[in-house]
């Protein structure tokens, strides 16, 4: 009962990984009910972008807990659980990876008219990791480490 007290509410949640050299990943992250940096939910951006250089990766199929090297992580796409803000901007873009891969989708926040840009974002110093919102409500969480080159379109 008293290990309880030292517990914190997370949520499990599944998705597919790309880890280099490995290849794809199936597995759940768990994201805290209550986030530390904002109201409400923690955010898988919020996650991977933590200064920790692991992340528990739990893999149903091998029945363990393995911890990924966030540097070898290439990108990970989930289910999007939060909606969008109707106050947000868009930039539709197109990032080509280092893998071969292309990835469209759409990068959205609030943005101020000094950081609008999509050069913004690549540059900003906001952590390791981009969030890509795709079609078919998911996103795709990017490695900036692992972009050759993005365009706007």
């Amino acid at each position: 009962m008293a290990g309880d007290l030292f517990k914190v509410a997370k949520q499990e949640r599944q998705l597919e990984l790309w880890i280099h050299p490995q290849g794809r990943v199936l597995g759940s992250v768990f994201i805290r009910e209550k986030s530390e940096l904002h109201d409400g939910e923690e955010s898988p951006l919020d996650l991977f972008n933590q200064p920790e250089s692991f992340l528990v990766i739990h893999r149903e199929d091998l029945a363990e807990f393995r911890f990924y090297n966030k540097s070898s992580i290439v990108r990970a796409k989930m289910d999007l659980t939060e909606s969008q803000n109707s106050d947000q901007g868009v930039i539709a873009t197109q990032m080509h990876m280092m893998d071969g891969s292309l990835l469209r989708g759409e990068l959205r926040g609030v943005f101020t008219p000094d950081h609008s840009r999509l050069y913004d974002h690549l540059n900003a110093d906001n952590g390791q990791f981009l969030c890509l919102y795709l079609e078919q409500n998911k996103i795709m969480l990017i490695n900036k480490n692992y972009i050759s080159y993005a365009r706007e379109i």
